[in-house]
């Protein structure tokens, strides 16, 4: 096995007879695992190293089970050694969304295909697994603590306070739609197009080890509010539109107040992941190509009334 991988990947790799196979590492991303393409006797499968993160690989488990039984597709697990954090999965290929969205084609039937797959798993009467952890107003707003250490360091203890007040006044709004299954890095890089399978199976679905159960919007956020890619307006309008559409019990002002609260925490949650990923690992990309975008999508959110307050502390503290 060639020098790329580390010793104790080899040694899994050897133990399940895949030591001979040649190995391609595929482009990462902000995340700390890394995978890589294995190719042997016309065969092909994908190595996930979560080495350095092995705490990863058993909610990754549980929930590529759990939706494997709901009828969706996910790359089935044909090797494992939790204790390293290492995972053979099945080669769903290399038609990401991103990179069809990058060729010509027709960017509707790919977000048509993304939406459809987040109705059928929230009308999915068990999408939930039992005793999956919550996604609550609190944990959130830990979430987006990050802000206040990456974006404005030198800000006061009252600073502090107040940017605290000001979201625990508005996250409960965005629990007033049903809740199910968030898979929460739901966006077309983490999403495969399989052509050859029916339906909503034809949408292979990646990254889901930090799955909760939380607010229906927030995937839908995720999808049509992309750090990294614009989504024309009037495409967005549209698949809310749809969703909607199917979904016929869903009080709309609730939905609609939802999501703006959930796009503000997720653009001041990324934000600042982008600022950590450039001052603390030299990874400056991120922040150079889509921190101006996520700007844009922040200030939008903000707009809507309920986050009125969350708007004067941002215009206060992080200008």
């Amino acid at each position: 096995m060639v020098k790329i991988l580390n010793d104790s990947a080899r040694e899994f790799l050897d133990a399940i007879a895949w030591s001979n196979a040649a190995c391609e590492p595929l482009a990462g991303d902000a995340s700390a695992r890394k995978y890589f393409r294995l190719q042997k006797d016309k065969q092909s499968a994908i190595l996930m190293d979560a080495s350095s993160v092995p705490e990863s690989v058993a909610p990754f488990i549980q929930i590529s089970q759990h939706l494997h039984q709901l009828g969706f597709s996910v790359p089935a697990i044909l090797a494992r050694s939790d204790g390293k954090g290492l995972l053979l999965l099945e080669d769903f290929g290399d038609d990401t969304f991103t990179r069809l969205l990058d060729n010509p084609c027709e960017p509707e039937k790919l977000y048509t295909l993304a939406t459809d797959v987040l109705i059928a798993l929230h009308q999915h009467p068990q999408a939930t697994p039992k005793d999956l952890r919550v996604y609550h107003p609190e944990k959130m707003l830990e979430d987006i603590g990050l802000f206040l250490e990456w974006c404005t360091p030198a800000i006061s203890e009252a600073g502090k306070a107040e940017f605290k007040t000001v979201w625990r006044e508005v996250l409960p709004s965005a629990h007033q739609v049903p809740t199910s299954l968030l898979l929460r890095d739901y966006h077309v890089a983490n999403l495969m197009l399989l052509p050859n399978r029916q339906g909503i199976r034809q949408a292979g679905l990646l990254d889901f080890q930090d799955a909760y159960q939380g607010p229906i919007t927030y995937d839908l956020v995720s999808l049509l509010e992309d750090a990294r890619r614009d989504v024309p307006d009037n495409l967005r309008e549209k698949m809310v539109a749809r969703y909607l559409a199917r979904s016929s019990a869903l009080d709309r002002k609730a939905f609609e107040t939802s999501m703006a609260i959930l796009a503000a925490l997720r653009h001041t949650r990324v934000l600042a992941i982008f600022e950590k990923l450039s001052r603390y690992e030299g990874k400056h990309d991120y922040k150079k190509l889509h921190s101006p975008r996520v700007e844009r999508l922040l200030q939008r959110a903000l707009h809507h009334p309920m986050l009125a307050g969350v708007k004067r502390w941002m215009e206060r503290h992080a200008r």
